[in-house]
Parts: structure tokens; sequence; C-alpha cells
């Protein structure tokens, strides 16, 4: 039985075997506080598959590691050219049909940045990478938790269905706390190399969902 690539094995297991990474902090994450919450409040179970298993059909967790593995270089590593999820050079990400951002933009500029935009309750101009992440870090401080939930096809167009979601226990922006579940799902498509590598990443999902939600139960604070 072949062992999966490191990229595709666990988040953790991805974490302990980097060595010599440039972290955006100067050292590697710890998920250990938001794994207690991820563990306690996923709907699904996907069970491991070697790689002979993915070969014919693709199995869940598979495409769960990889992407939480992309997530996490994507939010920690500052150099495109150390992520293993990755084809760096060729690798390009976009939502809902929108432009395509490279590995490097998304360095500079966040995923929250290049996946929301400019809308009445968020304005990607006016946020950095490191503001962005505090202000949904704020919102939601037990962790904005993703799992995927369904494969739709394999490789090389790996096709999934996900749901993101988190307890907004903390303050949005001037907006009071509900301690509501917050969630969003979407489809996303993965293309793949032969060695399970992601050359693209497109993400189908309405990106002003949970904004309305953080904006529309609570009053703001000056109100």
């Amino acid at each position: 039985m072949t062992e999966l690539p490191l990229w595709v094995q666990d988040r953790e297991t991805v974490l302990a075997h980097d060595q010599g990474v440039e972290w955006r902090e100067g050292q590697r994450p710890d998920y250990s506080y938001t794994n207690e919450f991820l563990h306690k409040e996923s709907k699904f179970n996907h069970p491991e598959g070697s790689l002979e298993a993915i070969a014919p059909a693709l199995t869940c967790q598979f495409a769960q590691n990889l992407v939480r593995t992309f997530e996490m270089e994507a939010s920690h590593k500052i150099n495109p050219q150390q992520w293993l999820s990755i084809v760096a050079d060729q690798f390009r990400m976009s939502s809902n049909g929108g432009e395509q951002y490279t590995a490097e933009e998304i360095v500079k500029e966040g995923t929250y940045n290049l996946f929301i935009s400019e809308t009445e309750h968020y304005s990607s101009k006016n946020e950095t990478f490191e503001s962005s992440f505090e202000l949904f870090h704020n919102a939601f401080p037990n962790g904005f938790l993703w799992e995927l939930t369904e494969v739709l096809a394999g490789p090389p167009n790996v096709t999934f269905k996900w749901r993101h979601w988190g307890s907004f226990t903390g303050s949005y922006k001037d907006y009071k706390p509900t301690g509501e579940t917050i969630e969003i799902t979407g489809i996303s498509i993965a293309r793949v190399t032969e060695d399970l590598k992601i050359e693209s990443l497109e993400h189908y999902f309405d990106n002003n969902a949970f904004l309305e939600k953080l904006t529309a139960g609570g009053c703001p604070f000056h109100s």
C-alpha cells in the first residue's frame, strides 16, 4: 500500500515535518485550541485512504486534508515556494468566477480580502492581511471552522462541497455578538497534478451571506 504524499496527510502531520519554513509570525501555527471545537462540532467523519484507493475514486479525507494544508500554508507561510500543497509557479485561485489570483497575491492580501472584496459591511481596500485576520478572529474566537461534506468528482478536477462555520461570540467591528452559529456552504474545484498538488482552485459560495448574519442580529455598540 502506497502512502499518501505528505501534503495530503492530516494538517498536524504536515506541520510536524515542515522544516526551515518562513512563518508569518516567526513560528509554526498551533491549531490545538480550534481543533477541540472542530472535533466536537464536525458533522462528517471521513476514513483515511491510501494512494491506491484514491486513484480510482477519491476519498473525502484526502480532499479535506489537502484543502486544510493549503489553508494553513496560505495563512501562515510567507514564501509560496515553500508551500507543499500547490504548484507554486502555476497556481491560481478565484471565487465565483472572478479574478484569478497567484499565491504571491494571497500572501500579500489574504484570503478574506480576495474572497469578499467590496461589500456594504466589508471593504478589502481598507483592510490588510493582518487587519482582516484580526477582524474575523475577534468575531469567531473559537475558530471559523471548515470541513468537507461531499466529494462530487475525483482527480484531476476534484470537485467537492464544504461547510464553514463558527460561533459568533466575539464582536464584528461595532456589532455585538449574538452567540449563534453562523454557517456558510459552498462548492470548490481543485485541479491537481498526478502527484496531487493543486494547480488551480475555484470557490463558489455566497460571499455576502455570513457578513449579513454578522450584522443582522446584533445592534452596533454605538447605537
